[in-house]
């Protein structure tokens, strides 16, 4: 029997990932299972605040949380909206993927290398969980006794 060999070799993704969740390991164990390298692009705080996006965590320890995940090869920041083919010429990546909540979003990448927009995990995202949070923070400070 043959050994079986990924499609792939460099799988690039980008994203936030503030508070880390099992939504963003699932996510990031299939991309890496598209080939053998997954390489992950984490947007920086300034760049969150261009997207008018508030992180709970600072680019270096999301970054750090990134590194440690086994299914990340490596880790670097996204600063803008069109590095992105520069990134892809710099790592000779042979596929670019992301969420499907990006779908069609990035198709111009195409000709760069292949598009790929997995589906996430139902009802799992860090905008989800950020609610919650203000929820219990809002009922928390109220409770009598």
């Amino acid at each position: 029997m043959l050994p079986v060999t990924s499609k792939y070799n460099v799988v690039l993704t980008y994203g936030t990932f503030d508070l880390f969740h099992v939504g963003h390991v699932r996510l990031l164990r299939r991309l890496a299972e598209l080939g053998d390298r997954l390489i992950v692009g984490c947007s920086s705080d300034e760049f969150n605040r261009i997207k008018g996006k508030t992180c709970v965590m600072p680019f270096e320890h999301r970054a750090e949380i990134l590194m440690a995940c086994r299914y990340v090869a490596d880790v670097f920041p996204e600063d803008s909206w069109d590095q992105k083919v520069g990134d892809i010429h710099r790592f000779n990546a042979d596929v670019f993927a992301m969420g499907d909540d990006w779908a069609g979003k990035f198709d111009e990448l195409s000709a760069h290398c292949d598009v790929i927009y997995l589906s996430r995990t139902e009802n799992i995202s860090t905008t989800r969980l950020k609610t919650v949070m203000r929820n219990w923070e809002d009922t928390a400070g109220k409770t009598t006794v």
